[in-house]
């Protein structure tokens, strides 16, 4: 395998993408914490894995399409996020939106399948 980041393979590149997706989920919920950037760790943490989130997908994308990279990364970040912020504040998960981002995850899914 390639772990190279001037050229990744698709699977390397996609790892990236996922990394790079996980870092947006960090970054999202830094960001509730850092109450309006007025509280500096969190601030710190939030500029940190949104640059660190930027880096990974801008290498991924050397590997991998634009189009289906993005759309796998954002529904990463948007699960992810959704998830914590119910676990973590107690958003409410209604049976709809579980539905919706049911609907994410088959998108995901279906992008991936079709790189194949």
């Amino acid at each position: 395998m390639n772990w190279s980041l001037s050229s990744p393979t698709p699977l390397f590149a996609w790892l990236l993408v996922v990394a790079s997706g996980v870092c947006e989920i960090a970054f999202s919920v830094l960001m509730k914490e850092c109450d309006g950037f007025t509280k500096p760790a969190p601030t710190a943490g939030a500029v940190g894995f949104g640059l660190v989130s930027i880096w990974l997908m801008s290498v991924a994308l050397r590997g991998v399409p634009l189009g289906p990279a993005y759309a796998v990364w954002a529904g990463i970040g948007t699960l992810g996020t959704a998830l914590l912020a119910t676990l973590l504040y107690q958003e409410p998960m209604t049976p709809m939106k579980a539905l919706f981002f049911a609907l994410v995850v088959v998108g995901i899914i279906g992008l991936q399948a079709g790189e194949h």
